[in-house]
C-alpha cells in the first residue's frame, strides 16, 4: 500500500506542477505578443489548467511513471546509495521522454510550451519533483529503539 500511495502522490504532484508550468508557459507566449497579463489572470489560468487537464495529461504522466519508476527501482537495487538521485532522474527522464516521444509519434508537440527547451526542461523538473516525492514517501520507516 505504501508504494501505491507513493506512486499516486508522485503522479499527482507531477501533474499539478506540470500543469502550472504549462499554463505559465502559455502565458509567456501571450506576453511575448505584447499583451499584458495580471497576476490574477496567471493564477486563474493555472487553476483552470490544473482542474481541466486531468482527463488527458494526468493519465499520460501516470503511464510515464509506470515505466520510469519500476526501471529506477531495478537499477537502485544495485546502487541503493543512489536511491534519491535515481528516482529524481527517473521522474525527470520519464516526463522528458514523454514529450519527445509524443513529438516523434504524433509529429507535433501536444503541449505548446514543450516546443521550447525551457518548457521541456520545466516538464522534466516537474517529473523530478514527483520522483523526489516518490523517494521520500516510499521509504520504509524505521522505528527508533
Amino acid at each position: 500500500m505504501r508504494i501505491i500511495g507513493s506512486f499516486l502522490a508522485a503522479v499527482f504532484a507531477t501533474y499539478v506542477l506540470g500543469a502550472i508550468f504549462i499554463s505559465q508557459g502559455n502565458i509567456a507566449n501571450i506576453i511575448a505578443m505584447n499583451f499584458e497579463v495580471t497576476m490574477a489572470q496567471r493564477f486563474d489560468a493555472a487553476i483552470h489548467d490544473v482542474t481541466h487537464m486531468t482527463d488527458i495529461y494526468l493519465p499520460v504522466i501516470a503511464v510515464s511513471f509506470l515505466i520510469s519508476m519500476p526501471v529506477a527501482t531495478l537499477i537502485i537495487k544495485y546502487v541503493p546509495h543512489l536511491r534519491m538521485i535515481g528516482y529524481v532522474l527517473a521522474g525527470a527522464a520519464g516526463l522528458f521522454a514523454l514529450h519527445l516521444i509524443m513529438k516523434m509519434v504524433l509529429g507535433l508537440s501536444g503541449i505548446a510550451p514543450t516546443r521550447s527547451v525551457v518548457g521541456l526542461i520545466a516538464q522534466a523538473l516537474a517529473g523530478g519533483v514527483g520522483g523526489y516525492l516518490f523517494h521520500l514517501t516510499s521509504m520504509k520507516r524505521t522505528t527508533a529503539s
